[in-house]
């Protein structure tokens, strides 16, 4: 039995590892990806730029449906300060993953809850902290070959074949996936916008 949704539920979000956790719950939901331009602003903190970004993807959608339940989502990963993206070569595919070889590195998550008619606006940022093993020339070579790191900031997916490459972590498994699901069923809760069924 699934988690009961207080009216529609949209997930504003293009990310299939989004909407199979969300599946996870068995939540009844939309998927109706908000396109925003993604682009980081000069000053900005991860906290600050993975916020605003969940937001405007919430936002760009409420006027059109004030009624709905709308959670966006936005992933950086952040390796001594500076943000990786998702790379769109092998070329910089191999130089992401040489760099996060056999270091620590922190992924940063935030999402937005938002319901127009209601004037709701929930946001919440959560941090994981990620270790590497030290990847050998062979492995990077390997997995630059699959179809894995291209839509993926930093170049890899945790819940993929790039899982062997990571020893450790701390924090919240599923916010390196790209939605930490704790903190997003307290704040859906919280917010009236889901129930457990009794």
């Amino acid at each position: 039995m699934g988690i009961k949704t207080a009216g529609k539920l949209i997930l504003a979000s293009a990310s299939p590892r989004r909407k199979e956790l969300l599946k996870l719950l068995g939540l009844d939901f939309e998927v109706l990806p908000s396109c925003i331009e993604e682009t980081s602003r000069t000053g900005e903190t991860p906290k600050e730029h993975v916020l605003r970004l969940s937001a405007q993807k919430v936002l760009a959608l409420s006027s059109f449906y004030p009624e709905a339940w709308i959670i966006g989502a936005d992933t950086v990963v952040v390796l001594d300060g500076g943000f990786m993206g998702k790379p769109a070569t092998s070329a910089e595919a191999k130089i992401m993953l040489k760099k996060l070889s056999g270091r620590e590195h922190q992924v940063h998550t935030g999402f937005t809850i938002a319901r127009k008619i209601t004037d709701i606006l929930l946001q919440e940022a959560v941090i994981s902290s990620v270790f590497f093993k030290r990847l050998s020339e062979e492995e990077v070579n390997w997995y630059v070959e699959t179809d894995e790191p291209y839509d993926k900031a930093g170049g890899y997916a945790l819940q993929g074949m790039g899982a062997f490459f990571i020893s450790r972590i701390t924090g919240s498994y599923t916010n390196v996936i790209g939605l930490p699901l704790c903190e997003a069923v307290n704040l859906l809760k919280s917010a009236g916008a889901i129930e457990f069924p009794r």
